[in-house]
């Protein structure tokens, strides 16, 4: 069994059919503990969306459901989280922000984050 990876996951939406409300789905069917970041207050799965740039501490993992053109006001607060690895699940794909957080010694995937979970890689 995988060890839990406190997962916050940026772009989390109510609506079934996006990814980020899969994902969150899914990170707690495989028991990871998750933060969903979204603009507006909200729930997935009786999980509480945060809203703005709150402190949280112990993030493993920053999983990007937000495009290119909307991620670069979030850079300084999600490296200052200090994950361990970002992934940028396809669409999301920012090779300014994959540069930063490398230069911070994150590591940087560009894969999809419900794949990884299925195929015992995440």
């Amino acid at each position: 069994m995988q060890q839990s990876r406190k997962t916050l996951v940026v772009g989390a939406s109510e609506k079934s059919h996006r990814y980020s409300n899969k994902a969150i789905r899914k990170l707690l069917r495989y028991n990871h503990e998750v933060v969903p970041l979204a603009p507006r207050p909200g729930q997935v799965a009786g999980v509480p969306f945060v809203t703005g740039y709150p402190e949280i501490e112990d993030i493993h993992t920053i999983t990007l459901y937000i495009g290119p053109s909307r991620q670069a006001v979030f850079y300084d607060y999600l490296l200052a989280l200090k994950p361990n690895r970002i992934i940028f699940n396809p669409g999301t794909e920012n090779d300014i922000f994959l540069q930063k957080a490398k230069a911070q010694g994150v590591e940087t995937i560009q894969d999809c984050t419900l794949i990884m979970l299925e195929s015992g890689v995440f």
